[in-house]
């Protein structure tokens, strides 16, 4: 008897949590028009955006019915951030730090040289106050933001000739946005930041020398071997590339509970699955581009690394000198990288290190 009592309550909560979702028809039903920074059907960046704008329509069941359009097929791709702040669409997915002539306090929403992993950017955002922050960031331009996906660790870039020492940047045309083509300024680098859509183009022509752009995986579709022979697969600019959902924030907050934790939902699930994709298929790319285009992996040395270092010291003194909130945000960002950074070096890194030895993986 109490068997059957208890199979029976649990048919009815799980036929409750069904009806939480309400019956939508197209008369009753919200349209998300989404604009991206990426190119469409792009592997990686560009799929993911695809895959967490159908994700939406389907975990609410309809009730929000998405649109979605890739780099200049509403706006060009570093024009979404006006377009949904000034509420003509509802979000984009971009990097935030594409903002940072806005506010340099939108680069440590994306990553900044020398910062956070993504699974330590992560913690900071979910649990250590970035939300809050990145809230208080956005707010100030009418905006909401909630994170949608991360690329993992950067590679370094493309260059058509080796770095051997930071003399070596001196006059090089880069394509790097960011604090860290802050960082490349200083160290006598002409900086560019282009969308995705147009490094190739500006690569082959010569318009610029190097670019940076996420990893093997996404970079091998870029085709970029075709101009630049030398891949730095380790780069100081960007650690970990957090992604941005950003929402008009009056949108936002009409919306009910049931839609904002429907977005919210989805976002997390993406905001997982685009940095496990990305692991998953770095490696296998990195050996295609070595082994079926003639890449040359390189690595920057110390010399190379400390002049980074430096450079970077220079720039987080200049963005905190910019605001209040631009000096609260770096601030909480150090503090938090700091100590979260702190355990996985003493724990994982030391972890990975040893492995790699053990099992001559390195």
């Amino acid at each position: 008897m109490e068997r059957r009592n208890f199979l029976k309550a649990a048919t009815l909560g799980t036929a409750g949590a069904a009806l939480a979702a309400p019956m939508v028809n197209a008369q009753n039903a919200r349209t998300l028009t989404i604009v991206s920074t990426w190119p469409r059907d792009f592997p990686g960046l560009g799929l993911s955006a695809q895959r967490l704008a159908a994700r939406i329509t389907q975990v609410s069941n309809g009730a929000i019915q998405t649109e979605y359009f890739a780099a200049g097929e509403r706006v060009g791709a570093f024009d979404v951030f006006d377009e949904v702040a000034g509420g003509n669409s509802q979000a984009y997915i971009a990097a935030d730090y594409y903002w940072g002539g806005k506010h340099p306090g939108f680069n440590y929403f994306t990553s900044v040289p020398f910062g956070m992993t993504t699974p330590e950017w992560n913690a900071w955002i979910k649990f250590k106050g970035g939300q809050e922050l990145w809230d208080k960031i956005s707010g100030g331009f009418g905006l909401k933001a909630l994170t949608c996906g991360g690329t993992g660790a950067q590679a370094g870039g493309w260059f058509n000739k080796e770095i051997n020492s930071p003399d070596d940047l001196q006059g090089l045309k880069m394509r790097i946005p960011g604090l860290g083509g802050t960082v490349m300024s200083k160290l006598g680098v002409s900086t560019v930041s282009l969308p995705g859509g147009q490094i190739y183009e500006n690569l082959v022509s010569g318009a610029v020398e190097a670019t940076e752009w996420v990893g093997p995986y996404n970079d091998y579709f870029m085709k970029f071997y075709e101009a630049a022979k030398y891949y730095y697969t380790g780069g100081m600019h960007e650690p970990g590339g957090g992604l941005a959902f950003g929402m008009n924030k009056a949108w936002w907050e009409s919306l009910s509970e049931y839609e904002q934790a429907v977005l919210e939902a989805c976002c997390m699930e993406e905001n997982a699955a685009q940095p496990e994709e990305a692991a998953a298929n770095n490696g296998e790319y990195l050996a295609r581009l070595i082994n079926d285009h003639g890449v040359e992996a390189r690595q920057f040395n110390d010399e190379v690394w400390d002049a980074f270092g430096d450079a970077a010291v220079e720039v987080f003194e200049e963005t905190r000198d910019h605001s209040p909130l631009a000096a609260e945000i770096n601030d909480a960002y150090q503090a938090a990288l700091r100590e979260i950074g702190g355990w996985r070096a003493a724990a994982e890194v030391d972890f990975s290190q040893q492995r790699n030895r053990v099992l001559g993986m390195i």
